[in-house]
């Protein structure tokens, strides 16, 4: 607790200057910082060259849907040149990809909670090493919803467990350590105001269950495993709808904490592929599927759109 109390005060103190700040007084004493799964490193690269201008860093599991992404909002801002290549920036991996046009800056996290922490633990580094200032975060991604028509758009107000708690928790040395998942809420309300304008896709405001597997830990019943019945898996679904929960997913949690407590604005806003409350397989068509997950990518690009008086 005392360690949270210590958190809150020191954003208090950095929030007057707008920086990206760390939560950790040894990145400032090292005299090199290499960011190994980006295959970017400080004594190679120059990142307030490459990144002092990013205000917008959007994230989401897939490489290829990032890079797809970064294409559709270069062209939304009119960045992009004709026949432009975005090159990787993170090349020397294929742990993550990155991609950037003008302010926005667009990254792969992979699937789960340890994936998803790892890339944003050098995401916030390269923030703070680039002195990035104002800058927002989303997580663009897929879900599973409940009660929800497929293709429905969630924009979450809370990251809750398993258990319904809005809260993280990591091991670290051995101690329990617990984070609030609280996101922004004036940011919830900028991009539900946005999804009105464009008025494409229904788009709800809801609580986002982050699990620790896509199978059992989501009550699946098609797993190599399953130790339950339809009927507990029906009653647990029904209970997470009560709680306000509206759509289940595996990264919201770590990154709702891991931005709050950097002090960066932060949003999840995720597609439904399929109500849980009716099956567990997505089994929609491959191209119904691919316009669902360009959804998040459409109000999210205009959302950007509009923060830079674009629209």
């Amino acid at each position: 607790a005392t360690a949270l109390a210590a958190e809150a005060e020191d954003l208090e103190n950095h929030r007057s200057d707008h920086l990206v700040r760390l939560l950790n007084p040894n990145v400032a004493t090292m005299k090199e910082d290499v960011l190994y799964h980006f295959n970017l490193s400080t004594g190679t690269h120059d990142f307030p060259a490459m990144f002092g201008d990013v205000k917008f860093v959007c994230v989401g599991g897939s490489p290829s849907r990032m890079n797809a992404f970064i294409r559709y909002v270069g062209a939304q801002l009119g960045l992009d040149q004709p026949g432009a290549e975005y090159p990787n920036i993170c090349a020397g991996t294929d742990r993550y990809a990155m991609y950037k046009v003008g302010p926005v800056l667009s990254v792969s996290h992979g699937m789960g909670i340890p994936s998803i922490s790892i890339m944003l633990h050098e995401l916030i580094k390269l923030l703070y090493h680039a002195r990035c200032s104002d800058v927002t975060v989303i997580r663009i991604g897929t879900s599973g919803g409940i009660g929800l028509e497929p293709g429905s758009v969630v924009i979450t107000r809370q990251a809750v467990d398993a258990c319904f708690k809005p809260e993280f928790e990591q091991m670290v040395l051995g101690k329990r350590v617990v984070r609030s998942t609280d996101l922004d809420e004036q940011l919830v309300q900028e991009l539900m105001q946005c999804s009105a304008d464009l008025s494409e896709f229904a788009t709800v405001v809801g609580n986002t269950m982050c699990t620790l597997d896509f199978y059992e830990g989501q009550g699946r019943l098609d797993g190599a495993f399953c130790s339950y019945t339809d009927k507990d898996k029906q009653a647990y679904l029904r209970a997470a709808y009560a709680a306000g929960i509206r759509n289940i997913e595996m990264e919201s949690s770590v990154f709702a904490a891991m931005c709050s407590a950097c002090g960066l604005r932060a949003a999840v806003v995720c597609v439904t592929l399929l109500d849980r409350l009716e099956g567990d397989q997505i089994t929609s068509p491959h191209e119904v599927l691919s316009e669902y997950q360009q959804r998040p990518q459409r109000l999210v690009g205009y959302f950007i759109k509009r923060s830079l008086g674009k629209a």
